[in-house]
């Protein structure tokens, strides 16, 4: 790609990285770390089936079954300090982070206050280096309780969310300029109730669009509960938002497949919480091309170690469409597993250059946060799939700056290039 030099991003852009509690911290005691010990064998088992042949020879210990128990993690709990040290040797002014639910409330309607100050910890730790925090309340984790009562799915589950919001916001609230309630709920519902493949497993449409109000009406609970209790604060939740096209500008079936997609994974929950956002992020990992009645990949795009395909020229034009919003912008999450750091330099660049062309287009976007800050555990897919600009060793739990860092690095100290 020619790209033209002496690209420079607005004053007071922000830059970072971002992290979520359970894929880093370690120890966490919650729905997802329960799952993580029923499936284990089985994930490890399926892995020879679900993975091409060059990722299988690759990533080896996609075979092992404690590959994918999240156990000690990252430590990041005990080592945010140390994490926060490294990013901002990286020219990071902010970084996104999420609070672990199950931690803060270990039982129901009780709090643990010895947790809520290990996370106003944090969020000082960063204040004292001049980076700014965006919190998370939620990223996919539920306290064992409110599993048992439903999780989600619950009736009450805006109302448990918004108590558990309340309390973190009126501890934080002295800290704290920017609140994402929920991160990608649109994925949680097509991945747990439409695919059946992450927990609770429940492949059931009539449940999924339940949760779809559900979430709607807790992001709009915990909106309404920031502005209350720290009215200078700002909230929005964090988007998975995909690039769409159709392979045959003729066909009306193509361009009906687009508009769904578009619909159900773009615009609906934006839909279903207008007025309740003073900003909108974008989280952008993928791009689709619907050929009724199957999306189709071409084969002479670059990929990553998972195998999505990566197509920088998505996020502009997302960026563009969500200009109508008239809102802020804040990419929350954009990255690729790059096991080898070999993509991921041009990756950052490349999205950028289109963020930036978008910008000049008149999209209000103000920041940046790759993922991911570190190595880190990937869900269903375990360890081996490697997001970070920093190395983790899972044996030693070692640092390791990649050169992608360093890359990064030089992208901030000059605000562009």
């Amino acid at each position: 790609m020619k790209q033209k030099e002496n690209i420079l991003f607005p004053e007071g852009f922000l830059w970072g990285a971002a992290t979520s509690a359970h894929q880093v911290e370690g120890g966490t005691f919650n729905n997802w770390s329960e799952w993580e010990k029923q499936n284990a064998d089985h994930l490890a088992k399926n892995s020879g089936r679900k993975w091409q042949d060059w990722q299988k020879e690759k990533f080896p210990e996609m075979f092992d079954s404690r590959n994918y128990l999240s156990g000690r993690a990252c430590d990041h709990y005990n080592r945010y300090e140390e994490d926060f040290d490294l990013a901002k040797s990286g020219g990071h002014n902010a970084h996104r982070f999420s609070v672990e639910w199950s931690r803060i409330e270990p039982e129901e309607g009780k709090f643990d206050e010895a947790e809520i100050e290990h996370y106003r910890k944090v969020v000082k730790a960063l204040r004292i280096i001049n980076m700014e925090p965006f919190v998370t309340l939620w990223h996919w984790t539920n306290p064992l309780w409110l599993e048992k009562k439903g999780g989600c799915e619950s009736k009450d589950f805006p109302f448990y969310f918004s108590r558990y919001a309340r309390f973190v916001v009126e501890n934080m609230k002295d800290m704290v300029n920017f609140w994402i309630t929920l991160n990608e709920p649109t994925s949680v519902i097509a991945a747990a109730y439409v695919a059946g493949v992450w927990p609770p497993q429940k492949r059931n449409l009539l449940s999924a669009w339940k949760i779809f109000k559900n979430f709607s009406e807790a992001h709009i609970r915990g909106y309404e509960a920031v502005h209350e209790i720290s009215p200078g604060a700002q909230a929005g939740f964090a988007n998975m938002l995909y690039s769409f096209e159709v392979c045959r500008e003729n066909s009306q079936l193509d361009h009906l497949m687009k508009k769904i997609g578009i619909y159900i994974t773009n615009k609906k929950f934006l839909k279903m919480t207008a007025g309740r956002n003073d900003f909108l992020t974008v989280q952008y990992y993928f791009h689709n091309r619907f050929k009724f009645p199957r999306k189709i990949r071409l084969n002479d795009k670059p990929i990553s170690d998972l195998n999505w395909e990566i197509y920088p020229p998505g996020i502009y034009f997302i960026l563009n469409w969500l200009k109508k919003y008239d809102l802020p912008i804040y990419i929350t999450e954009n990255g690729l597993a790059d096991a080898d750091d070999s993509r991921r330099e041009r990756f950052i660049k490349d999205h950028l250059f289109w963020t930036h062309k978008a910008i000049c287009e008149g999209a209000d976007v103000r920041g940046y946060f790759h993922w991911s800050l570190l190595d880190n555990f990937e869900w269903d897919k375990g360890f081996w799939p490697r997001f970070g600009l920093v190395e983790v060793d899972w044996e030693t739990l070692k640092r390791s700056p990649r050169k992608s860092f360093y890359a990064y690095k030089k992208i901030i100290e000059n605000n562009g290039w």
